[in-house]
């Protein structure tokens, strides 16, 4: 009997234990999680820091606990960033606008569209300024639309315009026998490239340089309006490197100025007797300036993908069917929703997946005006799942097309027989089977090429009716080929060029309306065990304790392999690595 008391006491103990500890989250919950209202001072400063990651769509944390004790992982949404600058340039209590960030934690299509929007705010009269210790290619870009741009006198410009690196593993394939099994169509389809041969070829090296100086020479254009510099001795100055000090900075025109920072917040307060309050983007967002308020019952569904494409349901990570289709039925069935506008970055993914997301954007374009928004990326299944729409408007420095697909599987053949294991199989049939440790077999390989064939004309057919050219004009132009939207608009793969701004108002005339507010998609739900990995407790996910102690670089091309060798079906994504510097 004492010991069932004793029992009896410890499960009570234990459950009363459990009650305790989530009244006790829940009060830190209240205390911490009320609404922190966020005041406009006036004689303010909107301070631009863009070095939190910024993705197209970040919806708002909807776990009040997780929010409350900030276990949310931070971001800046690319749409807040622009509603906020739109609505600063008419709220009198916003002074001017101040460039301070310490780099850029967006691609080159986002940091453009923010740059517009920053051009667009001094048409207000207001000032804009920027000032750095050093300055990053990107920041420099995006700083240069400052009205007075500044440099700490021991600071320096990165400005050697742009390159990237590529990784052949053909050598160390045949070295150690682990080796990837490529099945693919398109001869610039360079996403496996690096497993079958040992240097660039000739067709990859052609896009890879032709997208790189598409996407300078928008740079250059921008800056050389801005600082009333020649394209021509921008590029001198790139290959000089003639923002390396202070002094050779100011003799081209790069800066206007070398001063301490608190010389800068003198500037900003423009001779002023009065205190300048600097807001930062985020409390700025925060204070409701994030969006564009309308009393309109009329809405625009703005449906964002975001990130690979996957087989399945997916997430704010990830686009999958099921989320994405979700979203794209509930928008349709909305009689208040006239026209979708559906945002993409993405550098696609699963074939089968963007087949069944384009089914459902085909259903939905029959109902309603569908317009295509493309950021950073919208290739090969990023393109397959935006080709049918009515419209498609993307930056001048977005990376699309890649209109190819390709298999990859792994083989650990030669490998297993160099260290003497060796793989027998069983079977009841003599179907297309694959092991990993027997060479691919040829009716395998016949079967596999078959479906990549299949997959390759389907998807070609899906951009020849979406875009109204035939079979032959689309083949010229795919084959895995990567475009920029500059030179996309040229092959006909893109309607005009512009932001997710342009791409709204393109919707709002095909639905004929004029007043509207905009209903953003998919709502995501992230729970208190999702949210409970980005606590600076809590860092045990492999992803984490591999970027921490491999560094950046090192974990990138640690991803990039990963991921490729965890490749399910036939996919159609543009190169895997990817990453202009």
């Amino acid at each position: 009997m004492k010991f069932l008391r004793n029992l009896l006491a410890s499960i009570l103990g234990f459950f009363i234990a459990i009650f305790l500890l989530f009244v006790f989250i829940f009060a830190i919950a209240a205390i911490v999680g009320g609404d922190e209202t966020v005041v406009v001072k006036s004689n303010s400063v909107l301070e631009l820091d863009l070095s939190t990651p910024i993705k197209d769509y970040a919806p708002k944390e909807n776990n009040p606990i997780a929010e409350a004790l900030e276990l949310t992982d931070e971001k800046l949404a690319l749409n807040k960033i622009i509603n906020a600058i739109e609505n600063a340039k008419a709220d009198n209590k916003i002074k001017g606008i101040s460039i301070k960030t310490a780099f850029v934690n967006a691609g080159i299509a986002q940091t453009q569209a923010i740059r517009n929007k920053i051009e667009e705010f001094k048409e207000s009269g207001k000032f804009v300024y920027a000032y750095n210790d050093i300055y990053t290619q990107k920041n420099y870009y995006l700083s240069s639309v400052a009205d007075s741009l500044f440099l700490n006198p021991v600071g320096a410009i990165d400005f050697k315009g742009l390159s990237t690196e590529i990784l052949y593993f053909k050598d160390f394939e045949d070295k150690y026998g682990l080796k990837m099994e490529v099945i693919r169509h398109g001869k610039y389809k360079s996403a496996v490239e690096p497993f079958l041969e040992n240097e660039m070829s000739e067709a990859n090296r052609e896009q890879t340089t032709s997208f790189l100086k598409s996407i300078w020479s928008e740079i250059t254009d921008d800056i050389s309006k801005s600082r009333n510099i020649s394209v021509e001795k921008l590029n001198l100055i790139a290959d000089n490197s003639n923002g390396r000090n202070v002094t050779v900075a100011k003799e081209n025109n790069l800066i206007d100025a070398s001063i301490y920072e608190d010389e800068y917040e003198e500037k900003l307060a423009m001779g002023s007797n009065k205190k300048v309050n600097t807001i930062s983007i985020e409390d700025y967002i925060n204070s409701g300036k994030g969006r564009i308020s309308s009393t309109s019952k009329d809405k625009i569904a703005v449906i964002y993908a975001q990130g690979d494409i996957i087989y399945g349901e997916g997430n704010e990570q990830y686009i999958g069917q099921g989320i994405i289709n979700k979203a794209i039925r509930k928008a349709r069935k909305d009689d208040n929703v006239k026209a979708i506008v559906l945002r993409v970055n993405s550098p696609g993914g699963s074939a089968l997946a963007s087949e069944l997301i384009w089914r459902e954007l085909e259903l939905t374009k029959k109902e309603k005006p569908l317009v295509v928004s493309m950021g950073n990326l919208a290739a090969s299944g990023g393109y397959y799942i935006a080709c049918n729409a009515d419209k498609i408007i993307a930056e001048p420095t977005t990376i699309t097309g890649s209109i190819g697909v390709f298999g990859a599987i792994p083989n650990f053949n030669q490998f297993t027989d160099n260290i003497g294991i060796n793989a027998e199989q069983v079977s009841t049939n003599n179907s297309a089977s694959y092991s990993v440790f027997e060479p691919m077999n040829q009716k395998f390989y016949d079967v596999t090429k078959e479906g990549v064939e299949q997959i390759y004309t389907t998807f070609v057919n899906r951009v020849s009716n979406g875009r109204n050219m035939t079979y032959e004009q689309v083949n010229e132009i795919a084959q895995g080929r990567v475009w920029t939207g500059k030179e996309a608009i040229e092959k006909g793969l893109v309607d005009q060029l512009g932001g997710l701004n342009d791409a709204i108002k393109v919707a709002a005339e095909l639905a004929e309306i004029e007043n509207y507010k905009i209903r953003n998609y998919p709502n995501y739900k992230t729970d208190l065990k999702d949210a409970l990995q980005f606590s600076p407790f809590m860092k045990t996910s492999k992803e984490e304790i591999l970027k921490e102690t491999l560094g950046d670089e090192n974990y990138q091309l640690y991803y990039n392999i990963h991921k490729m060798k965890n490749l399910k079906g036939i996919q159609a994504r543009i190169p895997f690595v990817f990453q202009v510097k």
